[in-house]
């Protein structure tokens, strides 16, 4: 299977990053296949141009597209999973990330009508610096999930999963290290397990 990860943070030591690495591994370990789009170190543009906003807001579909923007279609089209891999920041993803579903999210590839390729699975894989229960119990977890999943990959994708990874900096250190070492081993489950629905 073809996977492409949408991977959106600064840092390659952050705790986000080490989620990336061990989902790719699992992939790998069962001969699965990845392409990817990492914003920040392909210094993506996350901002909507004029141009792009006067297509989009008219649905005109026949107007041409950027380059980088077809490219990112192109790399998602070819995939047969997709992932999105990010940390939560106020709530939400990554400014570029939201850039990037501005920009990429085209009339006419995206929505009226959606000529992408569907995939058969997207899977959300993000590090939150609250507990799970915290984020819940705020209802931010529930917005969170419907946000990704019901509004942005909506009918995209055969399957889809949301999957955080809590507790960053809400735990004390002995039971993060703890938490961070399951979460890692989950992350790769998910990639070794990213062909079941």
């Amino acid at each position: 299977m073809l996977v492409h990860i949408v991977y959106a943070h600064p840092s390659n030591s952050s705790f986000t990053h080490g989620l990336l690495e061990a989902f790719i591994a699992g992939l790998a370990e069962v001969g699965h296949v990845h392409t990817i789009s990492d914003l920040y170190a392909a210094g993506f543009n996350p901002v909507l141009s004029p141009e792009e906003y006067a297509r989009e807001s008219s649905y005109a579909a026949d107007l041409p597209i950027p380059a980088d923007v077809a490219a990112e279609h192109a790399l998602l089209d070819a995939a047969d999973a997709w992932a999105f891999v990010y940390p939560v920041w106020w709530t939400d993803v990554p400014a570029i990330l939201k850039g990037w579903f501005d920009r990429v999210w085209t009339v006419g590839w995206a929505y009226h009508p959606s000529t992408l390729r569907r995939a058969r699975k997207a899977v959300v894989l993000c590090a939150a610096g609250h507990t799970a229960d915290h984020l819940r119990k705020t209802g931010l977890l529930q917005s969170m999930e419907a946000v990704m999943l019901a509004d942005r990959i909506f009918d995209r994708a055969d399957h889809k999963e949301f999957h955080l990874f809590d507790g960053s900096e809400a735990l004390p250190p002995a039971e993060w290290e703890l938490a961070e070492r399951r979460h890692l081993e989950r992350a790769g489950l998910l990639g070794r397990e990213i062909a079941t629905s």
